[in-house]
């Protein structure tokens, strides 16, 4: 059975700092690219980053170009979404998706390459 479970969500105030992570297990992680994405209210989900098999290829929306860093431990099956200089924009549902088998230095952009997702995490960020 498949599950990705992310946590570390909460309400912080702007320019506060988080950690999200997502922890996976019933397929091979250390074969599949990884995303985070969000969705705010009344919005669609959209792109934040995602990584590489080997962690060393990373992309990012240019919203959060230079705040926010995704990182991976193979050996954990986890995945981390660090995030700086956190605004109320930012505010969302946080999800971590799976791209089972790709290759390697590959990485996904969009929601509908990904085939595993978790539940989400809310990160709240007040002014």
């Amino acid at each position: 059975q498949v599950q990705l479970v992310e946590s570390g969500g909460g309400l912080v105030q702007t320019g506060d700092s988080l950690t999200l992570s997502c922890e996976s297990s019933g397929y091979t992680f250390s074969s599949s690219c990884m995303g985070w994405f969000r969705q705010a209210p009344g919005k669609e989900r959209e792109f934040v980053a995602t990584i590489s098999v080997s962690g060393r290829q990373t992309y990012y929306a240019d919203s959060v170009e230079d705040r926010f860093t995704i990182s991976r431990d193979n050996a954990k099956n986890t995945v981390y979404l660090q995030m700086n200089s956190l605004r109320p924009e930012d505010t969302a549902v946080y999800y971590c998706a799976a791209k089972r088998n790709t290759g390697y230095g590959v990485t996904y952009l969009f929601i509908s390459d990904y085939d595993y997702w978790g539940q989400g995490t809310q990160v709240t960020v007040s002014s």
